[in-house]
């Protein structure tokens, strides 16, 4: 949903509200290419003078990669991005490069609202207020520009209605990232219950796409009472081209997760049959879920709005690790009866949230070590 580098520009002047006849302020919507990080999509604005030819991107995906801690701080949700300007037609060029389309709304602005937008850029390319604290849902790319188009307006947007659509974020993204099957797998199994509920429309124009269809339809209602249409033209700024989808992985999650199920499987019959216990493969199993767990218990602290509440951490938590050296050693043991209270506890949460497609699997490939376990004591 961004530019990793973007070239800024000097901060445009503020004139007087004669100048602004010759502007053109348009949405841009960028369609998403073959990065992960671009799966969603991108929004930004155009500032285009058509007189003296000045023509500049609006663009609040702008981060640094080399900043400090960057990773971790992605995770607890303490990503700042900023406000980044430059010229159109790099802009452009760079999503002509991955073949992505890019859509422009041109906005029926008057002059003084024009004005009014630019004094508003103007500030908030300031250097104390170009960054800001990015959060995926609420506060991103597309958000920005929406904002501070209606904060211009001498009147209000009014959005047309949606008949019966209201998906949940997890919805969405899913169909964002349904050619990428691992990235699915990751948003499901960091995602919590929050993202299963169902979304205003507001919520949903976090996507650059539901943004774009909403601007299609708005219209602003003056304070004198006025309505005019939000967009006055539509056209292509960018033509799609040919993106190659590449596979993220050689196998699917899916696949991965049949493939354990399958070992599992075999370990419990040859166990049965053998009637002796490979604590090896109850060693690999719960590491497996530990460090999964270890993941899911840090994200119960992210200010990610959507990961706090997670089902998933009824299984997927770290104390799978502090029992594997009882396990491996044959000592006497609670973990088999911890672990049928965090899969019964794992079944109640699925009526409250969708779980990532090796969340079940795990569970599942634990029971046969807990049914091989009681069957040995027995």
């Amino acid at each position: 949903m961004f530019l990793s580098v973007a070239v800024r520009a000097e901060q445009p002047k503020v004139v007087g509200v004669e100048y602004f006849d010759s502007v053109e302020v348009s949405l841009l919507t960028c369609a998403p290419h073959e990065e992960v990080y671009s799966l969603y999509g991108h929004t930004a604005l155009r500032w285009h003078d058509l007189h003296t030819g000045d023509d500049l991107a609006f663009n609040w995906g702008v981060f640094n990669f080399k900043k400090p801690f960057f990773v971790a701080r992605f995770v607890f949700g303490l990503t700042d991005y900023e406000l980044g300007i430059t010229p159109f037609e790099p802009f452009a060029a760079y999503y002509k490069r991955w073949g992505a389309m890019v859509t422009e709304q041109v906005l029926n602005l008057s002059s003084v609202e024009k004005s009014r937008l630019q004094k508003l850029l103007a500030d908030n390319y300031l250097p104390e207020n170009r960054v800001y604290r990015y959060n995926y849902f609420y506060d991103n790319c597309s958000t920005r520009p929406r904002d501070i188009i209606e904060r211009c307006l001498d009147g209000k947007v009014e959005y047309a209605q949606r008949q019966d659509y209201e998906p949940t974020f997890r919805q969405m993204i899913r169909e964002k990232t349904k050619r990428h099957e691992w990235a699915t797998e990751g948003n499901d199994l960091l995602l919590g219950v929050r993202a299963d509920l169902k979304t205003s429309r507001e919520e949903q124009e976090f996507l650059p796409e539901n943004l774009l269809y909403d601007f299609d339809r708005a219209q602003i209602r003056g304070n004198d009472g006025t309505v005019r249409p939000l967009v006055v033209n539509r056209r292509m700024a960018v033509q799609p081209g040919v993106q190659v989808i590449e596979r993220d992985f050689v196998m699917s999650p899916v696949e991965v997760g049949a493939a354990l199920l399958i070992v599992s499987l075999l370990v419990f019959a040859v166990e049965w049959k053998r009637r002796h216990i490979f604590i090896i493969w109850d060693a690999v199993l719960m590491t497996l879920t530990g460090l999964a767990g270890c993941v899911l218990f840090v994200m119960l602290f992210s200010q990610h709005p959507c990961t706090t509440t997670n089902m998933q951490v009824l299984l997927l938590n770290p104390l799978h690790l502090f029992f594997i050296p009882s396990v491996v050693r044959r000592r006497q043991t609670r973990y088999w009866t911890v672990l049928l209270v965090m899969t019964a506890l794992l079944l109640v949460g699925a009526f409250f949230q969708r779980y990532a497609t090796l969340t079940p699997i795990l569970a599942l490939c634990l029971l046969t070590r807990y049914w091989i376990h009681l069957k040995r004591e027995k």
